[in-house]
């Protein structure tokens, strides 16, 4: 047994960078259909570019860290 459990690494990867592109996607989605269709609150924007910020933070570091750095500490 590794030093993380049985941890299955490439699941992980690919699994939190569709988490995080679905991030992405879904702000996106929100700041401009809602925006579009109705009046949105401040703190909806806010929302939505918070979730954009956090995806396009996934997608950049969780290969790294779930394809990289992780299976080379084991």
């Amino acid at each position: 047994m590794g030093r993380y459990g049985d941890l299955d690494y490439p699941t992980l990867t690919k699994r939190t960078t569709l988490l995080s592109a679905c991030l992405v996607v879904g702000g996106f989605l929100l700041a401009d259909l809602g925006s579009a269709l109705t009046t949105l609150p401040g703190w909806a924007f806010t929302v939505a570019t918070d979730a954009e910020a956090i995806g396009a933070l996934g997608i950049v570091l969780c290969p790294f860290v779930f394809g990289v750095l992780l299976p080379l500490t084991e």
